[in-house]
């Protein structure tokens, strides 16, 4: 859904198309869009290519620098309509776009990345030219970065639909023309025209049966992603719950973790720096917790909501990852036992505070290569743990 198009070389088809979306992003949109035209003239000055923003009506001047920023490379800006915020609006004009142009690979990054380089365009773009439909990022993450990743869209992938693509909601991916003619076609959710595109593409490119893999980037430096959580959390969540219910005949047989093939970097740099208010957190834990705890007794089982009830009364909350993958599954079956009522989401929210706050506890002198461990343990618990969420789902 795009309102209007600004393509000032009347650019009409392209082998290769670099989006970026954004939302008042004027103040950081020019560094990417210099990046990108590098990568494209550097990389791949044999194909034809454009850079198209896809933006949300940005009123901060995002399309005049992005159109004003020099670049050899075409460029071409696209706008929803005023007051129609929502990333997933933005993605899906992409690869409408992409189909319009008949352009075979779209590389798309976010338009607020301090960290993105001429070789990230090259490090997306080459894997589908040797055939694969969907490239998923692999970050350098410090270990507090990408809460909602760590805890529940990784172990969802990785338990459920048994996949190690460790970076499902990254925001920086690459996709074939084929896969964004099948995007297009699903049936989209109100939150995935928000945050909750880039796990419904994760997810969609496993379900679908498309070629997937992972590509080495280096360290993300970006915003901070924080002053939007709330809202990203419920979106995300809310997708990803409704896609593995919907989808449930697909994936309950499924048995074995698939590994993913790495493209780009093999060595990831270090991470970018973090600082984390475990305060902060506890207190949103504690908020959480006591605002929903009617619903989320009717929803845990007699013995966890017990369990909960006692670390939060006693103010020392430790959430552990079988404690919490039980609960996560939990939430999915009462979903869809409930109708979907977005209050399911909202009461989990609590939790995935304390199971934060939890890992920032157990976690806060390791390395990022041992809070990676556990990282990974975490998801291997919610792949032992899925028969118990099958059986709730289809008994």
């Amino acid at each position: 859904m795009y309102e209007r198009e600004e393509n000032p070389l009347n650019v009409t088809e392209a082998d290769l198309v670099v989006g970026l979306a954004s939302f008042m992003e004027a103040d950081n949109i020019d560094y990417p869009t210099r990046q990108a035209d590098e990568g494209i003239r550097k990389y791949f000055g044999d194909k034809s290519a454009v850079i198209i923003n896809c933006d949300n009506a940005s009123p901060d001047g995002t399309e005049q620098v992005f159109l004003g920023t020099d670049t050899k490379t075409p460029k071409t800006y696209i706008t929803t309509p005023p007051d129609t915020p929502g990333k997933g609006y933005n993605f899906e004009n992409m690869f409408r776009k992409l189909i319009e142009l008949k352009a075979d690979i779209l590389v798309c990054i976010d338009s607020d990345l301090e960290s993105v380089s001429p070789e990230w365009i090259k490090y997306l773009a080459e894997p589908v030219s040797a055939g694969y439909d969907f490239v998923a990022p692999l970050y350098s993450r410090h270990k507090y970065d990408g809460t909602i990743t760590n805890n529940l869209t990784y172990p969802l992938v990785y338990g459920l639909l048994c996949r190690n693509i460790r970076q499902p909601i990254g925001g920086d991916f690459a996709l074939s023309r084929n896969f964004a003619r099948h995007l297009v076609c699903q049936p989209w959710h109100r939150t995935t025209n928000e945050y909750g595109v880039d796990i419904f593409m994760t997810l969609n490119a496993i379900l679908g049966g498309f070629k997937c893999c992972n590509a080495g980037l280096g360290a993300k430096v970006h915003k901070p992603s924080a002053p939007k959580l709330g809202p990203m959390f419920i979106q995300v969540v809310s997708t990803a719950f409704l896609t593995v219910i919907k989808n449930v005949n697909k994936w309950k047989d499924w048995t074995e973790v698939e590994q993913q093939e790495l493209f780009g970097l093999q060595k990831l740099d270090p991470p970018q720096d973090l600082i984390i208010d475990r305060q902060a957190i506890e207190k949103q834990a504690h908020a959480g917790f006591y605002q929903h705890q009617g619903l989320l007794e009717k929803i845990l089982s007699p013995d966890l909501y017990a369990d909960y009830r006692r670390m939060f009364d006693n103010g020392s909350i430790e959430i552990s990852a079988d404690q919490w993958a039980t609960t996560v599954y939990d939430m999915i079956a009462a979903y869809q036992a409930m109708g979907k009522p977005p209050g399911v989401i909202e009461s989990l929210k609590g939790l995935y505070f304390g199971r934060a706050l939890t890992f920032a506890n157990q976690t806060w002198d390791w390395s990022s290569e041992k809070a990676e461990e556990e990282i990974l343990a975490q998801a291997e618990i919610f792949f032992k743990r899925r028969d118990y969420l099958i059986r709730k789902l289809t008994s």
